[in-house]
């Protein structure tokens, strides 16, 4: 039995907005000190473009029914490794929708060759938002020392999409008492979850840019944000966002 609760039912989509949706995905194990590990949820969002593609972020597993639902979506145009750390199943959904093109933020490709593993790419994503999705979904880069993360905006919903940039695991999800006290004392635990402590010191030489990157996504107004691990944010994103960010604010 995992240590962490996984948001059930997962592979499945779930409605946010219009257009917008997320799809829960497993509990992984990822390696930490010593040879350790620590559980993580997983989530996936999935947003259809003006011109009727879909455009797949940070992707879960595919199973074939999960597969069956983004069909009757639409076609799958656009997938998308937000950070070094959200690239696992990027290959297996290449194959399944090979007509897609994949798009990456720095250092994705060199991390997977570290770990043994093969990633290949179409571009690489920078500053300002591809034109295939320029107008619908807005897009910045944050740069630190151990990751470079790329945030999302969905104009049509208002919904800012992180990743690693804020946790917010559920204290009631963790079946371990030991890994509650260590989330807490991560400042990864909701309410009040925030990037966790030793992610925000490889952070620390960048907090300019870190600032700036904040005061852009406050100034796109958004009114949820959807994260990649634990509960997202459904209402007041700002002052929560405010909140999470405080140490670099």
């Amino acid at each position: 039995m995992s240590r962490l609760k996984p948001y059930e039912p997962i592979g499945t989509l779930k409605p946010v907005a219009d257009d917008l949706w997320i799809v829960d995905g497993p509990v992984i194990e990822m390696g930490y000190l010593a040879g350790s590990t620590l559980p993580f949820t997983t989530r996936m969002t999935i947003i259809r473009l003006p011109d009727g593609g879909l455009w797949v972020h940070s992707p879960t597993p595919t199973t074939p029914g999960l597969r069956a639902e983004i069909d009757a979506l639409g076609k799958v145009r656009h997938i998308v490794a937000p950070n070094r750390l959200h690239y696992w199943w990027v290959g297996d959904w290449r194959e399944t929708y090979p007509q897609a093109r994949t798009y990456a933020a720095p250092n994705v490709r060199e991390n997977a060759r570290k770990h043994g593993r093969f990633f290949e790419y179409d571009t690489e994503l920078e500053e300002e938002a591809a034109p295939a999705w320029a107008g619908a979904i807005d897009q910045i880069l944050v740069p630190g020392g151990f990751l470079t993360e790329v945030d999302f905006f969905h104009r049509r919903s208002r919904t800012l999409i992180l990743t690693d940039l804020i946790e917010n695991f559920e204290p009631q999800r963790i079946r371990s008492a030991i890994l509650r006290f260590l989330v807490r004392l991560s400042g990864a635990a909701a309410p009040d979850g925030s990037m966790p402590i030793d992610l925000r010191l490889t952070f620390l030489l960048h907090r300019k840019q870190v600032r700036a990157a904040m005061k852009k996504m406050l100034g796109w107004e958004p009114e949820r944000v959807i994260l990649a691990h634990g509960a997202w944010y459904d209402s007041d994103a700002r002052a929560r966002l405010r909140h999470a960010f405080r140490w670099a604010l």
